[in-house]
């Protein structure tokens, strides 16, 4: 077991850093460890190669200072929430057990996202039953273990956000982990076919996404998320 605060979990690689890594950013300054999941390696992707896309990855990783990411190497394009990726989703949540999950959005452009997010949402209630008994590579059972919280970032779709964080002092680093991704985004020198997020449009969108969350919330820059379950505070001032 490695025990992080947050587990982020992406459909494919780049996901999790296009739609919440300066949430991510904001929580490692405050002390709290984050990990990623990436569901697949996105083997589909029209640019870049599974090898490629691993050592991206990695680098996005150093750059975000992660305490760990993961791979668990289910088939892009088809991801569904049958027994064994459910299991295979249950399997991280115990061996990471996060007191918060992010999850991909609850329905977006790509179909992966939105199957992922149902995929992920049954896990982490089903990964809280005891009966349920699984292992992890070195052959020791696992304990029961939910999370106290899901959250579903906001993709390509624009979604009306449940609720927005300020990454107002972390967009430039954010930017910098999506471009670690060299082969999916906008290159000029680069031969590859052209492809919906391969163009210089679609990286002004992500700045324009952040300050279009941001704005609704006060903040310049932001992540919009939505939720699966009502939040509770004790107090209003605890509210912006």
């Amino acid at each position: 077991m490695m025990k992080v605060h947050l587990l982020a979990f992406g459909a494919h690689p780049d996901d999790v850093e296009l739609s919440s890594t300066g949430t991510i950013l904001s929580a490692n300054q405050s002390g709290y460890l984050c990990a990623i999941a990436d569901l697949t390696r996105g083997e589909m992707g029209t640019r870049g190669t599974v090898s490629s896309r691993d050592a991206e990855a990695a680098a996005a990783s150093r750059i975000l200072s992660l305490a760990d990411r993961i791979n668990l190497n289910l088939r892009d394009g088809f991801i569904q929430a049958d027994q064994d990726s459910v299991l295979a989703v249950i399997r991280v949540l115990r061996h990471y057990q996060p007191d918060i999950v992010l999850t991909p959005a609850r329905e977006d452009r790509h179909p992966d996202h939105a199957k992922a997010a149902t995929l992920i949402a049954e896990a982490c209630f089903l990964s809280g039953l005891a009966k349920i008994e699984t292992s992890w590579d070195d052959g020791e059972r696992q304990e029961a273990w939910r999370p106290t919280a899901i959250y579903q970032y906001i993709q390509d779709k624009h979604i009306q956000p449940d609720f927005v964080v300020d990454i107002t002092p972390y967009m430039e680093k954010k930017l910098e982990a999506v471009m670690a991704y060299s082969t999916q985004f906008y290159n000029p020198k680069s031969s590859e076919a052209t492809t919906y997020i391969s163009s210089p449009d679609f990286l002004e969108g992500i700045t324009s996404r952040a300050r279009e969350m941001g704005r609704m919330a006060g903040f310049r820059y932001g992540e919009g998320f939505t939720v699966r379950r009502t939040p509770g505070v004790q107090s209003v001032f605890d509210l912006r």
